[in-house]
């Protein structure tokens, strides 16, 4: 009796690994288009494949594969029709990269605000920074975001915040099909790539007193006050020990977002600025992000260095010097400024 069961469970098993692989989700044709970050597998895009509807069990794709044992995937841009059943879309994503004459790459560098983003983007692309900012700004747009994305939340839609969406688009370089792409279909590509970011580090992620959103505005601050990599770990942590010596962090990255100038130096006039994002006068992290962190900076803030550092400054003087100096103390910060003579006299 207990042999029949087993060969009845395998049978029932059978016919539906039959049924899903030679099932699409749709009758009708349906073309989907996502990208495939460097480094992705079959098993880490089978999640993406069902949330788009492309295929309707991440278990049996992920068997097919097993089973097929396709070649490895290229990171590059896919076009996936609904209509197809699974082993037409495994042998699709084999074929690699089907860009275009008319696919166009663009570079998003680290650090920019979002209306830098857009500006760089409307270079590309057949609508006006004005138009991307509207779409990207609008809510109903944002209220598809907050559903789509686990890790954005509605802390985006605070009224202090610039630009709801600023830190969320992730730097990098991509693909895009051709000129007539909306702004709707290029953040969702920067934000799938973010997306990607968060779950690699959502274990450090939980571990901190952080949320995202808040992880996001303090890496877009280790991001501008870092230059070299190496630094940015100790960055992290001396913005850390402020913060549990409920100091304010007297940032200026947030002082520069605040009143939209980047400067080498800022007077005490700048300083004094009434604005949310002005560290030099309100207490603890701003509202949001004042710019897009990189990977490198996000690491840094999830995994930073233990110091007693409470100060660092950069040589503003010399620009070939990309080295930050730390100190423990206001008298050795304030004799290393006048060692490296910051005033540039």
């Amino acid at each position: 009796m207990r042999i029949s069961k087993i060969i009845l469970v395998i049978f029932l098993l059978a016919i539906a690994y039959i049924y899903y692989i030679q099932s699409p989700t749709t009758r009708e044709n349906d073309i989907v288009e996502f990208s495939v970050a460097r480094g992705q597998a079959y098993s880490t895009i089978a999640p993406i494949l069902k949330e788009e509807k492309v295929i309707k069990s991440e278990i049996i794709f992920k068997a097919y594969v097993r089973l097929y044992n396709p070649k490895p995937l290229q990171a590059c841009t896919y076009q996936i029709d609904r209509s197809w059943k699974i082993y037409d879309i495994v042998e699709e994503l084999e074929k690699g990269c089907n860009f275009s004459d008319e696919t166009i790459s663009v570079t998003i560098p680290e650090g920019r605000t979002l209306l830098q983003t857009a500006e760089i983007i409307s270079n590309k692309i057949n609508s006006t920074k004005e138009e991307i900012i509207e779409v990207w700004t609008s809510d109903t747009f944002l209220d598809e975001v907050i559903e789509k994305y686990d890790y954005i939340s509605d802390d985006i839609k605070n009224p202090r915040i610039k630009y709801p969406l600023e830190g969320y688009l992730f730097p990098s370089t991509y693909e895009l099909l051709n000129e007539d792409v909306t702004p709707k279909y290029v953040a969702f590509k920067m934000l799938d790539q973010m997306k990607l970011v968060y779950d690699k580090n959502k274990d450090l992620i939980e571990e901190t007193d952080f949320s995202f959103h808040e992880v996001l505005t303090f890496a877009s601050i280790v991001e501008y006050e870092g230059i070299l990599d190496e630094d940015r770990p100790i960055i992290a942590g001396v913005f850390y020990n402020r913060l549990e010596k409920n100091w304010r962090l007297e940032s200026c990255a947030t002082l520069g977002y605040a009143i939209d100038n980047w400067k080498s130096q800022y007077t005490f006039d700048d300083m004094a600025v009434d604005h949310p994002y002005n560290t030099y006068l309100y207490g603890g992290l701003p509202p949001g992000p004042g710019g897009s962190p990189s990977e490198k900076s996000i690491e840094a803030v999830l995994k930073p260095t233990e110091t007693n550092y409470m100060f660092f400054l950069a040589n503003v003087c010399d620009s070939t010097d990309n080295k930050t100096y730390f100190s423990e103390t206001l008298a050795e910060h304030n004799a290393k400024g006048r060692q490296f003579n910051f005033r540039c006299n």
